[in-house]
């Protein structure tokens, strides 16, 4: 029994073998919780000075052109320079942009236009940021380590995804605005130090500059391949239809229950974790496809029932249960992706893979708050969480290739484990 429940727990050797892996790994667990402290306030002080749903949704409009934007660009750089010099300059960008909220909610009657002025330009920077953090993980684990390394950055990020989010919630409650864009600013300066620490990942060998022709090169890549396609497809449908997160402040207020908004938050990330404290087996795993496809239905249909209940507790429970559906799609996402895509081509993918996973939410938001003001919080949850399914349901039939990719027989896969050789900068084991 002793052996069964230690095969459970995360696989540690990622941690072991990589410096530059552990470094992040704590670097993320910072800026995470530093973000997470904006992300609570930020649609709260919008909701404060507007009263409106469609003006909290409104945020994903203003964050999702730079998004696009600047995604595509940063996956074109991230193939041409320094991985380490674009995270280091993104981070203490991102860092700035946090002291223009605190000292915006530090005026005795703080202005509506930075708010959303901030939100496109955090997008921005995200955009050129995640392709070369997301590349990084290729150059820095070894190929048999990386389903390992997708668990164990998970569970960092949920680690800070329930504390964040659940102190946050406390925070801005009964201290309001100010002590919690101040937690940012100091969580993005602890990170950029440690950012700098990174090894420098340079460019493969006759790297491209940042082009538009490059970007089409990485785009028609993924076009070519179904695999690929369907979880950028999946996760983009379930994340539009049923990411309710900005209209949780009103679902709170329907049910009477604003001491529960951190926790709401929070729940998600809660049932993530259990996976993630769980996930020793997605070492052993070979159809991530499943895990996909399988991991974004569930998330849909407990999204739903969170609309659906008007108990606390149970809606609690439920986006707990959508945490976890959620955490099962993104470890099967992310292991396809580092395990089948060239590393000339990385970044270039990690742009579109930031486009599947951050466009949706953005999106998603835009249709929860006009929805939620056409016919309420709970209506726009539930609806939401049905379409989720539906649409997953018709993505894996039309895309019959993700639900059986296997690792070990998916030639894309194989062609990458077989590149043994260290590629330039560090090498992949330290």
């Amino acid at each position: 029994m002793a052996r069964k429940l230690a095969a459970l727990l995360p696989d540690l050797t990622p941690w072991r073998s990589s410096r530059d892996f552990r470094l992040l790994w704590v670097q993320g667990l910072v800026a995470y919780l530093g973000s997470v402290m904006a992300l609570i306030a930020l649609p709260l002080q919008i909701k404060d000075l507007t009263g409106s749903p469609l003006a909290v949704g409104a945020m994903g409009a203003v964050e999702l052109v730079p998004l696009v934007v600047f995604g595509l660009y940063g996956g074109a750089l991230a193939d041409a320079v320094d991985r380490r010099k674009v995270i280091v300059a993104t981070e203490a960008g991102l860092g700035l942009v946090a002291v223009v909220l605190l000292v915006n909610a530090m005026l005795p009657h703080p202005m509506l236009w930075p708010l959303y002025v901030v939100a496109a330009l955090v997008a921005a920077l995200a955009g050129l940021q995640r392709p070369a953090l997301d590349s990084l993980m290729a150059r820095i684990v070894p190929h048999d380590q990386l389903a390992a390394a997708a668990a164990l950055n998970a569970l960092r990020w949920q680690t800070g995804a329930i504390a964040g989010p659940s102190v946050a919630g406390l925070v801005v409650a009964y201290a309001g605005n100010v002590p919690a864009y101040a937690t940012t600013v100091v969580c993005f300066g602890l990170s950029v130090l440690m950012c700098r620490r990174l090894s420098p990942v340079p460019p493969v060998e006759h790297a491209e500059k940042p082009s538009w022709r490059g970007i089409a090169e990485g785009a028609r890549y993924a076009w070519s391949k179904p695999v690929l396609l369907g979880t950028y497809a999946i996760d983009m449908a379930a994340m539009f239809f049923a990411f309710p997160n900005t209209i949780f402040p009103f679902l709170a207020d329907d049910l009477d229950a604003d001491w529960a908004l951190g926790l709401m938050y929070a729940a998600g990330s809660a049932g993530a974790l259990l996976v993630s404290l769980t996930s020793g087996w997605v070492s052993r795993t070979r159809r991530h496809g499943l895990l996909v496809v399988f991991g974004a239905a569930g998330w849909g249909l407990a999204i739903a029932a969170a609309g659906w209940v008007s108990d606390i507790a149970w809606v609690l429970v439920c986006l707990g249960l959508a945490g976890a559906g959620d955490m099962l799609s993104g470890l099967g996402r992310s292991t396809i992706w580092n395990q089948t895509i060239p590393d000339r081509l990385r970044g270039r993918l990690a742009g579109i893979e930031v486009l599947s996973y951050s466009v949706g939410p953005q999106l998603g938001q835009v249709r929860a708050g006009a929805m939620a003001g056409w016919t309420g919080a709970r209506p726009a949850i539930w609806t939401g969480g049905l379409a989720c399914v539906a649409a997953v349901a018709a993505l894996a039939a039309a895309l019959p290739r993700l639900l059986s990719y296997d690792a070990e027989t998916d030639e894309d896969a194989r062609s990458r484990a077989g590149q043994t050789a260290a590629l330039p900068g560090e090498p992949l084991s330290r």
